[in-house]
C-alpha cells in the first residue's frame, strides 16, 4: 500500500465517502459501539487533513442519514456530542487552512444549538478558496430530490416554469449539491456494496469503490490508494473508448 500523493492531475475534483463500520470496529474489540463512533471522528480527521494536503478540490462524507434517528436515542444522542465536538473543536483548523465547509441534509430536525454550530461554520469559512469539505447530515437522497422535484411543481403551478423545460439541469439545480460538481468517485468503507440513500441523483456516472476496511481503520494511505485506483480507470460516461471507435 502506497502513501505517496499522486500528482494532481489525476485527482477527481470530488470524492464522496459512505463511512460504514463503527459498530462493527467496536464489537470486533469488545468495546461500546460509543467508542467506534470516537474512533470514526479520529478517521474523519485523517481523511479530511490528507484531502487538504493533497490539493483535492471537493470532499463530501456521509456523517448521518436521515434514516438514523430510527437508531437507539442514546446512540443518536452519543453522535449529536460527537457532531458538536467536533464542529467546536475543528471549525478552527479548517477555517486556518483555507477550507469552505457545506452542511447539506434537513435543518428541521436538529438541535438549536447544532444548527447554529452548522450556520456558523459556514459563515466562517463562506470565503475560503481551499478544500469544498461537505458533511452531509440528516441526509437522504430521496428526499433531496423529492423536495427539488416539488419546488419545480410550485413553480410550474404559479406559471414560472414550462414543464416541458425541465431538463436533468434543471432539477440539479434544485438540489443541495448544486454549488458542487458530481462526485467523480464514492467510496464505502465495511465491505458492504450499496450507496444506502446516498447522492443518488449526483452518483450517475460515479466510480465507485468498495472496500473491506472499517471505517475507524481507514487510513491516509488506503485514501491515496483509492486515489490511485481512480486514476487507473478509464471513464466513458456512456461513449465508447476511443479505440473501440476507430
Amino acid at each position: 500500500m502506497t502513501s505517496a500523493v499522486p500528482a494532481k492531475i489525476s485527482l477527481p475534483r470530488h470524492v464522496a465517502i459512505i463511512m460504514d463500520g463503527n459498530g462493527r470496529w467496536a464489537k470486533k474489540r469488545h468495546l461500546p459501539r460509543a467508542a467506534g463512533h470516537v474512533a470514526g471522528v479520529a478517521a474523519v480527521r485523517n481523511v479530511v487533513r490528507a484531502a487538504i494536503d493533497i490539493g483535492l478540490e471537493n470532499l463530501t462524507l456521509y456523517a448521518f442519514s436521515s434514516e438514523n434517528w430510527k437508531r437507539p436515542r442514546t446512540e443518536v444522542n452519543y453522535l449529536m456530542g460527537l457532531f458538536r465536538s467536533y464542529f467546536n473543536e475543528d471549525v478552527n483548523e479548517l477555517a486556518a487552512r483555507n477550507v469552505r465547509m457545506r452542511i447539506i441534509g434537513s435543518r428541521d430536525r436538529v438541535d438549536a444549538d447544532i444548527l447554529a454550530l452548522i450556520e456558523e461554520s459556514e459563515r466562517r469559512t463562506a470565503a475560503n478558496s481551499g478544500c469544498n469539505v461537505t458533511f452531509a447530515f440528516d441526509y437522504g437522497a430521496q428526499e433531496e430530490i423529492a423536495t427539488a422535484v416539488r419546488a419545480l411543481a410550485e413553480e410550474a403551478l404559479r406559471g414560472e416554469l414550462d414543464p416541458a423545460q425541465i431538463t436533468p439541469e434543471t432539477v440539479a439545480a434544485k438540489l443541495l449539491t448544486s454549488e458542487l460538481p458530481n462526485p467523480d468517485l464514492i467510496i464505502r468503507t465495511s465491505g458492504e456494496m450499496r450507496l444506502s440513500n446516498f447522492l443518488l441523483w449526483q452518483a450517475a456516472y460515479a466510480e465507485l469503490l468498495f472496500v473491506e476496511t472499517l471505517w475507524p481503520d481507514f487510513s491516509r494511505a488506503q485514501f491515496i490508494e483509492a486515489l490511485d485506483s481512480f486514476a487507473r480507470r478509464e471513464r466513458r460516461f456512456g461513449a465508447l473508448a476511443p479505440e473501440a471507435v476507430a
